[in-house]
């Protein structure tokens, strides 16, 4: 599978069971990324999406998501499922937040590496960063 979440500088992903932020543009941007492939989300998620986008929805995303398949989480807890993800794509919002629950895979750690790094602007946020990592 290929895992992608959004999180702030700290790694939060979630305040109060709310997400922290959301982005129109990244939105946009990961409809792109997939290229009409198959994403993987839960109905929390799929909430922030238009209705009719190319999306499957599933409380247990993460379990179904294949080989070559993307899963957008924001709600959820990807280290158990760390030897699954073909690829990881982080977007940083680039900014603190408060945060109560945190993206759980450290990707500073051994076995990560970094392949690609792209910046690009939001809707909502001046500058989002990208970041491309996959097993070493």
């Amino acid at each position: 599978m290929i895992l992608i979440a959004a999180v702030d500088d700290a790694g939060g992903m979630m305040f109060n069971r709310r997400r922290q932020s959301q982005d129109r543009i990244l939105r946009e941007k990961i409809l792109s990324l997939t290229g009409g492939g198959v994403l993987w989300m839960n109905a929390y998620t799929a909430g922030q999406f238009p209705e009719g986008a190319p999306v499957q929805v599933d409380e247990a995303c993460l379990d179904r998501a294949g080989a070559g398949e993307y899963c957008l989480i924001e709600n959820l807890s990807a280290k158990s499922h760390g030897g699954e993800i073909e690829k990881l794509i982080l977007f940083h919002w680039n900014r603190r937040y408060p945060g109560d629950f945190f993206f759980d895979i450290d990707v500073t750690a051994p076995g990560w590496a970094l392949l690609e790094t792209e910046e690009f602007p939001g809707s909502s946020h001046e500058k989002i960063t990208m970041e491309v990592y996959a097993h070493a």
